[in-house]
């Protein structure tokens, strides 16, 4: 016993012996560079020109092939549409299985089988692996394309067409694309309802037929394969797909504005501004200057530690987040800096970007900001190299770009090698902020005015990208109308006055959905001013307002707060069956475009009402109110979907915006006259 204790004093003594040694006042020198192993991958190509690229991975047993088509991008013209409709036809049926026979195969084995104009992929359990790879072959090779699902297909993309219409994030980056690059450039032409009803059956044909061939095909396997195995299967299912001649294009080559420029688009709908200063440029992958120029963007505005992000959100808060990005491309590269920002900032959000476009191209980046992008590049590139499928994806890039087959071996040595010389010259080469386009999407009647006071020329565009005038930033009040007049046109139009004024309580129920989870909001009133709010999630109470005529408070999250001041005041003063009826005080400002409808606006106290001025229906509201943080925050609620309650027309449909969420509210139940009780507002 006593040898066992002296044994553990010596060992003790020994730690602490260790411990004195280590100089902690002294950071730790950083070790080696990771030494990088990529999977090896195994290639070889079939008789009709498609490479085959194996990765073995035996960690799970699992296969998947990824089929990519790798052609020249193609202009489709008075058929835009054509090729991804093609894409979406694959697959629903073959000349040997049907549509549904396809799918419920698919089901049956657990796999995922897809396609799309670009290629095809494949995903299963090593054991059922040969007889999905096999459903795909047959997708690819012998898809049948049929009437019926054709028409399917036309109905579903003008549908999405019509939907993305009232997108101010769709419109943003389809006049963007066709700017950029052109209108006649394969990138700068989008679909339209028009380019899809000239789409034809035999036109998707014709494009299959065509472009859709192993010539510049890469099929990538990857998984608990056995290569020879693979081989035989492959050459088996892909060696009867026969090859054909692709034909070129001579793709106009996109150029950038000769001084930088705002290209506006009005949206009269926008409630934030969609921001995009982009130019083209010529980089791709491999390039000497490819590592500093991805450095250097990632220093301006690869995250949320990098200078955009920093300067837009977390010290001016204009925006939820504000990015850039630098895309190679062996056809047309691009730079573009990013904010989606509210509407009254939208000039100096402009302002900002310029100014930290202009900052990283004439002045040095810090010897920190370069050492720490290096590590997060290289942390990042260790990691996915660890990725099963990393060493396919790197092989593909190597056949496609035709790099050497160490660079990827080198990259973190490549990276590391990159001087805050180089970091400023990309930046000066790559980043034009001198020659760029600002393509500002948004409300025109509330931010061309400050726009207008800044260093730019503005050029107006239409939601296609055709050049067209200024938008009309103010239509004058009809003579004699008044906010009294618009306020009676409602009433008259909801039901009228004598069917209103005999309203004593009402009693609404609506549901909606916040980030997947489902609220329950339920809304009592009773005449003059008494009120009560419950939100509900998932059956309990998440937050309730309540005033009784005379006193009122909030709760929310077990904590109460009794209303006073204005609040309490405005409450008390207010009607809480129709406060329309209060704004015949109010002041009529402007009418404004709304939805491809006039809206005449009517202000009252911090509020702004929108009504139809051709129905009289109220169709928007814009209140203004002070955030936690003092700031004046415009919180926007739209009405539409108005039906009749007992002759009364309410509006079954509310959104509200609340910061990033969209909180869009569906009436599930009305009552008038009834269901509300004093208790209700205690």
């Amino acid at each position: 016993m006593r040898t066992k204790i002296l044994s553990l004093i010596a060992i003790v003594t020994m730690s602490f012996a260790l411990n004195a040694q280590i100089d902690r006042s002294k950071m730790p020198k950083p070790g080696p560079d990771p030494v990088v192993k990529l999977g090896d991958a195994e290639k070889f190509s079939l008789k009709n020109g498609m490479t085959v690229i194996m990765v073995e991975n035996h960690k799970l047993p699992r296969v998947s092939a990824n089929l990519t088509i790798d052609n020249k991008p193609v202009f489709e013209g008075e058929i835009a549409g054509v090729s991804s409709m093609m894409g979406s036809l694959l697959g629903r049926g073959t000349t040997t299985i049907s549509k549904d026979d396809f799918n419920e195969k698919v089901d049956y084995l657990g796999a995922n089988v897809n396609f799309s104009s670009r290629g095809a992929f494949a995903s299963s359990l090593k054991r059922y692996f040969p007889e999905v790879l096999a459903l795909m072959a047959d997708g690819v090779k012998n898809s049948q394309f049929t009437q019926e699902e054709f028409d399917k297909e036309v109905k579903v993309t003008l549908d999405g067409i019509k939907s993305g219409e009232k997108s101010v994030t769709n419109i943003a980056r389809r006049v963007e694309s066709a700017l950029t690059y052109g209108k006649g450039h394969p990138f700068g032409e989008f679909i339209t309802k028009a380019s899809v009803n000239n789409i034809r059956l035999e036109d998707v044909k014709t494009f299959y037929n065509t472009y859709y061939k192993p010539n510049n095909g890469y099929l990538i396997i990857e998984g608990d394969i056995n290569p020879k195995e693979i081989k035989k299967l492959v050459k088996k299912l892909f060696n009867d797909w026969t090859k054909g001649t692709i034909p070129s294009q001579d793709i106009p080559k996109p150029t950038n504005v000769s001084t930088t420029e705002i290209n506006f688009v009005n949206m009269p709908n926008a409630v934030q501004s969609e921001i995009a200063i982009v130019n083209n440029i010529d980089l791709r992958l491999g390039d000497k200057d490819y590592y500093a120029a991805l450095l250097a963007n990632q220093i301006l505005g690869g995250g949320g530690t990098a200078r955009l992000f920093q300067n837009l959100r977390e010290d001016k808060a204009y925006t939820y987040g504000s990015y850039s990005s630098v895309r190679q491309s062996r056809d047309a590269a691009i730079f573009k800096a990013t904010a989606s920002v509210r509407n009254m900032v939208t000039d100096s959000a402009v302002v900002e970007l310029q100014k930290e476009i202009t900052r990283i191209r004439y002045q040095k980046v810090s010897a920190e900001e370069l050492k720490n992008v290096k590590e997060e590049y290289i942390g990042s590139f260790v990691m996915d190299v660890q990725k099963p499928r990393t060493a396919a994806n790197y092989a593909l890039n190597i056949a496609r770009y035709n790099l050497p087959e160490d660079f990827y071996a080198n990259y973190i040595q490549n990276i590391n090698a990159v001087t805050i010389e180089d970091v400023q010259n990309a930046a000066i080469k790559y980043f034009k902020g001198d020659k760029a386009r600002i393509v500002i999407t948004g409300k025109g009647i509330e931010v061309l005015k400050n726009l207008e006071k800044g260093d730019y020329v503005i050029k107006y565009f239409d939601k296609e990208g055709n050049p067209s005038e200024k938008p009309a930033m103010t239509m004058p009040i009809p003579e004699g109308m008044t906010a009294e007049k618009v306020v009676n046109k409602y009433i008259e139009a909801i039901g009228g006055k004598e069917k209103v004024m005999a309203v004593k309580t009402v009693m609404m129920v609506s549901n909606a959905t916040i980030q997947g989870t489902p609220l329950l909001m339920t809304m009592k009133a009773s005449s003059p001013n008494k009120t009560s709010q419950v939100i509900s999630v998932m059956g309990t109470v998440f937050q309730k307002a309540v005033f009784d005529g005379e006193n009122g408070y909030e709760e929310s999250r077990g904590q109460r707060r009794e209303m006073e001041g204005d609040a309490l005041e405005k409450a008390k003063s207010g009607n809480a069956l129709f406060e329309d009826l209060g704004y015949t005080a109010g002041e009529l400002v402007r009418i404004e475009p709304l939805e491809g409808k006039n809206a005449i606006v009517l202000k009252h106290l911090d509020k702004e009402v929108f009504y139809d001025m051709a129905t009289g229906l109220k169709v928007k509201a814009v209140e203004t109110i002070k955030a936690p943080n003092g700031k004046e925050v415009k919180v926007p609620t739209t009405f539409s979907d108005y039906k009749a309650v007992n002759g009364i027309l309410f509006p079954h449909a509310i959104g509200q915006k609340s910061g990033p969420m969209d909180l869009n509210f569906t009436m599930s139940e009305i009552k008038i006259n009834e269901g509300v009780t004093d208790e209700d507002f205690k």
